[in-house]
């Protein structure tokens, strides 16, 4: 299991539209191929910054993901609102 975490920092007035857009495109991203959990979360004190926390089967999935199709339509939609570079890690679930 490959568990991805993305910290997003958006300009504080384009949270509604990457709010809109993730929720156009977050049922094609969980029945994505090899993806089995995606959530959205909220930062409590900088409301404008989100974290999608997803779980993957393995990294070839991730990595099919991320060249998809999918992937590029809704980063080339998103990157422009961003207030700040993106954070992403990637984990391999131990236990």
């Amino acid at each position: 299991m490959i568990i991805r975490i993305v910290r997003m920092s958006f300009r504080p007035e384009e949270t509604t539209q990457f709010l809109e857009i993730f929720n156009r495109h977050k049922t094609a991203i969980r029945n994505f191929p090899g993806c089995t959990h995606l959530e959205l979360l909220q930062d409590l004190q900088a409301k404008h910054v989100f974290t999608t926390l997803s779980y993957w089967n393995g990294p070839q999935d991730l990595e099919a993901y991320r060249n998809s199709a999918l992937f590029k339509g809704v980063w080339e939609k998103v990157k422009p609102l961003f207030s700040a570079r993106t954070e992403a890690v990637t984990y391999q679930q131990v236990i």
